[in-house]
């Protein structure tokens, strides 16, 4: 009889598993403060085993660092989607600023970069990733994540969590029902099935993490109770969302240090070719101030010489150049120039103004000085969202170009778009972080760090014949040195003469 632990001539009987209405309906008594009618016998201690014939997972609550993803609808196969990621049950002491990168062959380029950064709240802003099945073979793909955390002063030192999820690409002709059985199964733990006229009913309280997945079918009732006295239930039935569990992988001793910490460099071509500038100039600076070039205690930072018929010359027109001519920073809309000069400057042929910031666009023309015409003329060619690049339009366009960088400052990828002029967009995409150069493969991804080590030849977008130098001005090291070298000689020679 129900509820019996014996038959009428004493002997045991096992009893039948929990239902899992019986199921939901104890957890809710438990999580809601009130006693719920237990089962009674060993069914107590009998795992929950489901109309399905399967034993799912318990419910559990992810308190730890997981990744809540929803978005996703496997239905929309050969299109564009779009899956919404959200951070949770991160450490404390985690930075204000996380970064993920992905790599999947969905998605574009097979790479992802994207930052998480943490609200006045506490918890962190969702990031939106882009992927598309168009042209691919339907099967399951893998997209693999690692979140990085760089130190901070809370976290000595950074921190790295992993995961891998699948993401499912039906045929185009696949139906609904087809998906459910491939997709769902596999992501819900509770399914719940009423087939030949019976009836499944699943009741939840309010809260926790669900998933279920409710079939009637052959004149079966399916009824779903989700009482809700507070908080709000999502249910959706076009998308499909789910957690995927961190975990932290050990970093001992790692160090997000550059390789080679520089705040100025530079890249040198010994054979450029036609169109190709000698020297690629690399500052990361706050504030880069543009100036006279001075082999002795020079006053800026982008050392600017007048070139003529001869080549660069450092004496005659140079010297109407202030020591500090005109100072680019970064601005709340970009980047910005200001006259800090004796001579003024010219933006596109008008003077701006003393001490008076102006924003840079690209194309904007920048003649050095204002009372004579010609010393120095820059245009800019490439306004970034972490730099700008300038060329110089003059008679010294061969010899030099300059990446003005924000210092520290990631450009993220995919790269938002830029405006930039042909002659910039041919150069390498370069950046400052970590108290380094970097350079940046738009297509893949990949970050190399840059260094007098490092082999630039494989780079993209990178000339042959190039090397790194750990000064902005190599040429005026070698002068220095050749010139403190030749008086070394000169008064050792006085001296032992003496």
């Amino acid at each position: 009889m129900p509820g019996e632990n014996t038959c009428a001539s004493g002997h045991a009987q096992t009893a039948p598993p929990p239902s899992s209405y019986e199921l939901l309906r104890t957890l809710r008594g438990a999580r809601g403060g009130v006693p719920a009618p237990a089962p009674s016998g060993p069914a107590a201690a009998t795992p929950p085993a489901l109309a399905a014939g399967r034993a799912p997972a318990p419910f559990k609550e992810l308190n730890h660092a997981h990744l809540h993803i929803s978005g996703f609808d496997p239905r929309a196969a050969g299109g564009r989607q779009t899956l919404k990621m959200e951070l949770r049950g991160m450490p404390a002491n985690c930075p204000p600023q996380i970064t993920m990168q992905l790599q999947s062959d969905l998605i574009t380029h097979g790479a992802a970069r994207q930052q998480f950064v943490r609200t006045t709240r506490g918890d962190w802003r969702p990031v939106f990733v882009e992927f598309s099945s168009r042209n691919k073979e339907h099967g399951q793909y893998q997209i693999e994540v690692e979140v990085l955390s760089p130190p901070s002063d809370a976290a000595a030192q950074a921190q790295k969590w992993v995961c891998t999820f699948v993401i499912l690409v039906p045929r185009r002709d696949a139906t609904l029902t087809e998906i459910h059985q491939i997709f769902l199964s596999t992501h819900k733990n509770v399914r719940v099935m009423a087939d030949d006229a019976s009836i499944a009913r699943v009741s939840a309280p309010a809260g926790g993490g669900y998933d279920l997945d409710v079939t009637a079918r052959n004149a079966g009732i399916a009824h779903v109770d989700l009482s809700a006295p507070q908080g709000k239930i999502d249910m959706g039935f076009t998308t499909i969302a789910w957690d995927e569990e961190l975990i932290e992988i050990d970093m001992p001793g790692a160090s997000r240090a550059h390789p080679h910490p520089s705040r100025a460099a530079c890249l040198v071509n010994a054979a450029p070719e036609a169109g190709a500038q000698r020297q690629i100039r690399l500052f990361a600076l706050d504030e880069c101030v543009l100036g006279r070039f001075e082999l002795v205690d020079p006053e800026s930072d982008v050392l600017l010489s007048h070139f003529g018929d001869d080549g660069q010359d450092n004496s005659g027109l140079t010297r109407r150049l202030s020591g500090r001519h005109a100072a680019i920073r970064r601005c709340n809309n970009g980047f910005e120039i200001e006259d800090v000069s004796r001579y003024g400057i010219l933006l596109d042929g008008v003077w701006p103004g003393k001490h008076k910031p102006t924003p840079l666009r690209l194309g904007m023309r920048i003649e050095l000085s204002a009372s004579i015409k010609g010393i120095v003329v820059l245009s800019v060619s490439a306004i970034m969202p972490h730099g700008v690049i300038l060329h110089r339009i003059d008679q010294g366009a061969q010899a030099e170009c300059f990446y003005l960088l924000a210092p520290d400052r990631h450009p993220g990828y995919p790269l938002p778009a830029f405006a930039a002029a042909p002659n910039a967009a041919a150069l390498p995409l370069l950046f400052h972080h970590d108290g380094g150069f970097w350079h940046l493969d738009q297509l893949t991804g990949k970050e190399t760090a840059l260094g007098p080590n490092t082999t630039l030849d494989k780079l993209s977008r990178v000339a042959k014949h190039n090397r790194f130098a750990s000064e902005p001005y190599p040429e005026c090291w070698i002068i220095r040195t050749g010139a403190s070298d030749l008086h070394s000689t000169i008064t050792a020679q006085a001296l032992s003469t003496a």
